[in-house]
């Protein structure tokens, strides 16, 4: 028997990667109800008839609410009876955001409220929020919006902790690989045209992590989490040239073409600041960062002495294990899209 036995889940932004990959965790557990939230009927409709055609016997289980987190009272509607929330719903792509950044505010930000606050008012027992390495140290405004998502979840966190409802808690990942707009599905239809594969920059960093490490980070923040927390896996990194390198490895070589650096984008990611490495507990294969508990009366907390600020250095994905391309071919094919097409490519 599980905590989820009988239990009713609701993903929002549920048609994503994430959000399949969860259904494939969960489809045959114990789970009472899973509810896919989302804006966009097409991804839900191809969903549903997905898992009538090959999930008959439980795809009686998913529920689909049409729905935007930008509008609480569609998030209302929906939430009714939930138990727990996995909320994945945003926009994520950097330079998408960059043009469009208040976009990214009405989503990552103030929809993010929207959730929290309906599910402190329904009585819902856990909400796990999904974020990203460009949180930290953001330099793009889909960074920027997701930091300021990460602020609403801690105050959120704090009030419901003060009633002694909700327990609301944050998880932190680097780039998941293979999921919807990344850059391995690009290099792989780029190589498929037969057309030189594009390069940012070769000696740019990133964190790799395929979509079932996600749902396990998640699982394990669901397990763990007092309010506020924030979890971050450890994580492999690889160069951007490398990861290119590796592709080429299975697929074949097409040649490279370096266009530079995208709006927005850094040479490398943050997982976890200075900051928040002095409130860090190392739980072996991820970091749980505790929530900042001070309030605003600062004079209760003056010591005698230093006091400490940050450590000496970030989590990043230039300091992390990193991978070559041997290691980063190991790494790419632990992903059911990169499997799936190499079987294609083959025939």
């Amino acid at each position: 028997m599980s905590v989820f036995k009988g239990k009713t889940l609701m993903i929002t932004g549920g048609t994503g990667s994430f959000g399949n990959t969860v259904l494939k965790h969960f489809l045959t557990s114990d789970i009472g109800e899973i509810r896919i939230f989302s804006r966009d009927e097409k991804k839900q409709d191809d969903m549903r008839h997905e898992l009538q055609a090959n999930h008959s016997e439980h795809a009686g289980k998913v529920k689909f609410y049409i729905g935007d987190v930008r509008n609480i009272q569609s998030i209302r509607d929906a939430i009714v009876g939930v138990d727990y929330i996995f909320h994945a719903a945003a926009l994520k792509q950097v330079p998408s955001c960059e043009f469009y950044p208040m976009e990214a505010v009405r989503t990552n930000v103030e929809g993010t409220d929207n959730l929290l606050h309906a599910a402190i008012e329904e009585g819902v027992k856990r909400v796990v929020c999904l974020s990203t390495d460009k949180a930290a140290y953001p330099i793009n405004a889909m960074g920027i919006s997701k930091a300021m998502m990460e602020r609403v979840i801690y105050a959120n966190a704090r009030v419901a902790a003060q009633r002694g409802g909700t327990v609301i808690c944050c998880t932190r990942y680097g780039n998941v690989m293979c999921s919807r707009g990344s850059v391995i599905p690009l290099f792989i239809d780029q190589i498929k045209a037969g057309k030189p594969i594009t390069i940012t920059d070769p000696n740019m960093t990133r964190f790799l992590m395929n979509l079932d490490e996600a749902v396990d980070l998640v699982q394990f923040a669901f397990e763990h989490a007092n309010p506020g927390d924030l979890f971050i896996q450890k994580s492999d990194a690889s160069t951007i040239g490398d990861l290119a390198k590796a592709v080429q490895k299975l697929f074949g070589d097409t040649g490279t073409n370096i266009i530079g650096t995208r709006h927005g984008e850094k040479l490398y990611e943050t997982l976890m600041t200075r900051e928040e490495r002095l409130r860090a507990e190392d739980m072996g294969g991820y970091y749980r960062v505790s929530a900042d508990s001070r309030d605003l009366n600062y004079d209760k907390f003056v010591v005698n002495g230093q006091v400490e600020t940050q450590a000496d250095e970030s989590y990043t994905s230039h300091n992390t294990h990193r991978l070559d391309v041997d290691g980063t071919v190991d790494k790419i094919m632990t992903t059911d899209y990169v499997k799936d097409m190499l079987k294609d490519w083959n025939r």
